[in-house]
């Protein structure tokens, strides 16, 4: 499943805006601003079910966004994240005739980045914490924004002082609730939910390369 049209529009015109406003507050001897679009791959989370033993598992799927990072002092930076997957959740029960389900998930976390020493590359470790909204669209299933964090380490390439590319595995863990009924499948055959445990951690790795721009 690909990100839709829409979403790509929104993410140029993101992307567009951030460039504007900080080549007007910096100069080309203070360059305090990166600003990342990113496309990668992100695999894993599993969601388990109340009426039977069963799971739904996500596809492994395209992921994309855009990282904005300022810096604060030193090798540190303040980090904005914001990530998109479009998948499928397919239930992995022989058993029952439960669809699959179109998923989309959407994070928003703020953090920042410890890095390394170098001249053309340094390596980094970034940590970011924030929220994670998982929409299923199906019959009777909801959407919900759920708290999430994650913990990433990559290499910051710079042949530019202008432009780089940012190369960088990323681990994602989602602190699920009881409260949401997801994956819910209703029908003649089945009425299927996936259960929020309290504490049960969704957790995705997600690998990608993105080209930053510096102001």
């Amino acid at each position: 499943m690909r990100p839709s049209p829409r979403s790509f529009a929104l993410l140029f015109l993101a992307t567009g805006s951030l460039i504007a406003f900080p080549a007007r507050i910096a100069n080309a001897d203070d360059l305090n601003v990166e600003i990342t679009p990113f496309a990668g791959y992100r695999t894993g989370g599993t969601f388990d079910l109340e009426s039977i033993d069963g799971s739904y598992k996500l596809d492994d799927s395209e992921s994309f966004g855009l990282l904005l990072n300022l810096r604060q002092s030193g090798n540190t930076q303040w980090e904005v994240l914001y990530s998109q997957q479009q998948t499928t959740a397919r239930l992995r029960d022989s058993t029952s005739s439960a669809p699959s389900v179109d998923t989309d998930i959407q994070v928003l976390q703020l953090g920042g980045t410890y890095q390394g020493d170098g001249e053309t590359a340094r390596p980094y470790v970034a940590m970011t914490l924030g929220g994670t909204h998982i929409k299923a669209i199906a019959n009777g299933s909801q959407s919900d924004t759920f708290f999430s964090g994650s913990l990433g380490i990559g290499l910051n390439i710079a042949p530019s002082k202008r432009l780089g590319i940012r190369l960088e595995a990323r681990v994602y863990g989602t602190l699920m609730n009881s409260s949401t009924d997801l994956f819910c499948s209703t029908g003649p055959d089945a009425t299927l939910c996936a259960v929020r445990i309290e504490g049960k951690l969704l957790s995705q790795f997600e690998a990608f390369a993105g080209l930053v721009f510096r102001f």
